[in-house]
């Protein structure tokens, strides 16, 4: 089939642009590398949107919480990603989370059998001369980045990003751990919970600094990215910086003693089945023989069996506010769009909302109709604007979204209220934009 557009990239935005295109009557050639005989160092499987970190897509909250206002306004511009996510939910409170291998194959299924998508598995080497949007995400090749920078005059930025360890269900001592929601938010039972008192706390925390860690020379001095920390790292930081972040205690119950624990690790259900659970916020460097050795001193997790071990590997992105335009074409070759973490974007959802952004302004273009940007008072909008033009390029961080990259509320206002106002106008923003 010959196409009109070709999408470079087959991850959550790759994915999500190919099936706006598709969707408005445009043909595509999507080129995923995994299956050609390449692959990353993050990836396990060939499916397109495979999820390489959490299984989570974060609150869905779409009152008082910006990344669930950007969960809504998917939905509403009929998102693949937030469709397929929703259809392979698992428990988390208040949270959207997926069973992460029934997510990815049926995104891949529908991208297959789209009429208008072909998928082609083949490593894009250098920048395409015709209409395309770059989606390789933070791993991209080495051959595409060097054609990147070659092309831009600039070297990509990098950071770390880290995984957490999956843990089998069966192998959780639950005399010891109980079911209860994170931070008591949601129905009370989504998250399992593994309580530590003082002194296991502080022993836990002395080896994991001990700990025998990875080294990554070549990556030295490279930044971490603040909503991915490894747990060691964030150790680093102060003692009881972890007890106040994933490892917080506030509001859980321990049955055995009816008190909140000094501290406590919590798991998320990371399948359908139930069967396998991760460690929020345990994303570590610690190798493979010291993270089995060290966890299983966590209470509850003694004879703990894993699915998959922690790790790190290398994000690069660009200089977004200074290479893209407001649709995010490259400034220097217009033919080319980027989208997803190459951009700066942080988060599964962000990375599929600039994706479905890049498919609809390419598809307005192919139509002779460009497409203006969503008004930044939308989460939509708001992210975008951060992306190409709310940084400067220098100080150019990744970002997931947030109410701070929104133009603020005019006004004395209650801070109580002002979440509320902001969701509220967002959507009276983005219903006029879908009407003009």
């Amino acid at each position: 089939m010959t196409h009109d557009i070709h999408i470079v990239g087959g991850g959550l935005a790759g994915s999500e642009a190919a099936w706006q295109l598709a969707e408005a009557g445009f043909r595509v050639r999507l080129s995923e590398m995994r299956g050609s005989g390449d692959t990353t160092p993050a990836h396990h499987t060939d499916d397109l949107a495979e999820l390489v970190c959490s299984n989570s897509f974060r609150s869905d909250d779409a009152d008082s919480n910006a990344v669930g206002l950007l969960h809504q306004e998917l939905r509403t511009l009929g998102s693949l990603i937030l469709r397929e996510g929703d259809r392979h939910r698992v428990p988390a409170g208040s949270a959207l989370a997926v069973d992460r291998d029934g997510f990815s194959a049926s995104v891949t299924a529908a991208i297959a059998a789209h009429p208008n998508i072909t998928i082609v598995r083949e490593r894009v080497d250098t920048l395409p001369d015709t209409p395309a949007i770059v989606a390789t995400g933070p791993l991209t090749a080495p051959s595409l980045s060097n054609s990147i920078a070659a092309e831009t005059g600039r070297d990509s930025l990098a950071f770390f990003d880290a995984i957490a360890p999956i843990v089998h269900r069966d192998s959780i001592d639950m005399d010891v751990a109980w079911f209860q929601s994170r931070w008591n938010k949601g129905e009370g039972s989504d998250y399992i919970n593994c309580p530590l008192d003082k002194e296991q706390y502080l022993a836990f925390i002395d080896a994991i600094l001990a700990g025998e860690k990875t080294e990554y020379r070549e990556w030295e001095n490279v930044p971490y990215f603040e909503g991915c920390m490894p747990i060691e790292v964030m150790a680093e930081r102060g003692i009881d910086t972890p007890r106040f972040g994933p490892m917080k205690g506030v509001g859980l119950d321990d049955p055995r003693t009816g008190r909140w624990p000094y501290a406590c690790v919590q798991l998320r259900q990371d399948n359908a089945l139930g069967t396998l659970w991760n460690i929020v916020g345990f994303q570590t460097k610690l190798k493979h023989a010291e993270q089995v050795r060290l966890f299983r001193t966590i209470p509850g997790l003694e004879k703990a069996e894993f699915a998959r071990l922690g790790g790190l590997h290398r994000n690069t992105f660009l200089r977004s506010p200074e290479l893209l335009d407001p649709t995010l074409r490259l400034r220097s070759r217009p033919n080319i769009r980027f989208a997803g973490q190459i951009t700066g974007c942080e988060g599964y959802i962000e990375s599929a909302s600039i994706g479905l952004l890049a498919g609809r302004f390419a598809a307005a273009e192919l139509r002779g109709e460009p497409l203006a940007p969503p008004p930044p008072e939308t989460a939509l909008g708001a992210l975008l604007s951060h992306i190409t033009g709310g940084a400067e390029a220098d100080s150019y961080q990744p970002m997931n979204v947030n109410f701070g990259l929104f133009p603020p509320i005019p006004g004395r206002t209650k801070k109580a209220d002002r979440k509320k106002m902001y969701t509220d106008r967002a959507r009276t923003a983005l219903a006029a934009w879908l009407a003009a």
